[in-house]
């Protein structure tokens, strides 16, 4: 289960219950959220999208606690490609 609460401004604290309870705080750019998708679903419904996405890679333990959407194309170069067609769909 992922929620998805908006602390500030672009600045989200996201809770991850899997085998354990894990929180991490996302930033999402408005440049990189319109990027991804144009505008068409929440900031919330693109992180949770976000965080499947993770979560079919690694564990929620393995997540960094705290980053910018952005730096997950650093360690799996698919994510933007894959995220925008999952929003599509």
């Amino acid at each position: 289960m992922i929620t998805v609460k908006l602390i500030k401004g672009s600045d989200f604290e996201v809770m991850v219950e899997s085998k354990s309870i894990t929180h991490h705080k996302v930033h999402v750019s408005n440049d990189f959220y319109n990027f991804l998708t144009d505008g068409k679903v929440s900031y919330e419904h693109l992180i949770i999208a976000s965080f499947e996405f993770l979560l079919e890679r690694e564990s929620n333990n393995s997540i960094l606690s705290q980053f910018d959407l952005k730096v997950i194309s650093h360690y799996f170069p698919e994510y933007e490609k894959e995220i925008k067609k999952r929003l599509k769909a």
